[in-house]
């Protein structure tokens, strides 16, 4: 993989390394100060350049990552630690694993729990109390 370094926006730079899905939700995330570098909002024009690090909210996720170049083009999953390298502390991760483990769960078309199935659920709810 040839590394270019081109003055690209973070916006767009945020797309091609697939932190976000698509350019107008990395747009979005800077418009609405959900990037940050040194505790400032970045607006989505501003460049990127090599060995600076962002703070990125992605839903309860507050991702620290530092850029190392880069790509001409929007790259592959297995790529990606080409172009930044992710800081984030793994606590970070477990903390938003234990955020979404603390709701309920129905696999998707088990359809509506049953009145027998309901009073299991509340009966386990009041033994866990």
């Amino acid at each position: 993989m040839e590394f270019v370094n081109l003055n690209i926006r973070i916006d767009k730079w945020l797309w091609m390394v697939r932190v976000f899905k698509t350019r107008s939700l990395a747009t979005e995330a800077c418009n609405a100060g959900k990037v940050k570098m040194n505790g400032n909002n970045v607006k989505p024009s501003k460049d990127v350049k090599t060995n600076e690090i962002y703070n990125i909210k992605i839903g309860q996720l507050d991702k620290t990552v530092q850029v190392i170049d880069t790509p001409k083009n929007r790259v592959g999953a297995a790529l990606v630690p080409q172009f930044y390298t992710d800081l984030t502390p793994p606590e970070e991760y477990e903390r938003v694993k234990m955020l979404n483990l603390s709701f309920e769960h129905r696999d998707h078309g088990d359809g509506r729990p049953t009145k027998r199935d309901r009073r299991q659920i509340e009966y386990l709810k009041e033994m866990y109390r």
